[in-house]
């Protein structure tokens, strides 16, 4: 089966938990970039309001095509409670090529029931799987368990 982990990463920490899926599961991945600065206090605050409006956003090209894959598994940080607006465009203009879907997130203490539903529908698709970890747990390395879980019940699906 081929995979490939896709993810936004303001702060870093979702890069991180999408660099551990793929050296676990030896398969691709590709960050998505947004065009628009979102560093500091302003980047963060205008993050927070394209999410809250559910605005989309120009995104660098990718390099990798979705629907050479399986499976693809989407990463993204919760922002206002929402999925990150890179994320929201890069599942916007690719869903039409996604076969099955995998969902994780990072956050600061939200509800992802919420965020997940959102990205299936986005996505149509159900997931195979979600991941959700706070940052804290990134921060001090302390998710370990819960990708391997995640990773673990993938493969589940993946053979049902």
């Amino acid at each position: 089966m081929k995979i490939l982990v896709i993810y936004y990463s303001r702060s870093g920490k979702t890069k991180k938990v999408a660099e551990t899926i793929s050296d676990i599961l030896k398969c691709d991945k590709e960050e998505i970039f947004d065009t628009k600065n979102r560093k500091g206090i302003p980047g963060f605050l205008s993050a927070g309001a394209d999410a809250n409006l559910r605005r989309l956003t120009a995104i660098k090209e990718i390099k990798k095509n979705p629907s050479s894959y399986d499976l693809i598994i989407i990463g993204t940080p919760i922002w206002s409670s929402n999925i990150s607006t890179p994320i929201r465009t890069y599942i916007s203009l690719n869903k039409d090529y996604f076969n099955k879907v995998a969902f994780f997130c990072t956050h600061l203490g939200s509800d992802t029931k919420q965020l997940f539903a959102n990205m299936g529908n986005l996505c149509q698709k159900t997931p195979l799987s979600l991941l959700e970890l706070t940052s804290k747990e990134v921060a001090r390395d302390q998710y370990m368990q819960k990708v391997k879980e995640f990773i673990k019940n993938l493969k589940e699906e993946i053979i049902k």
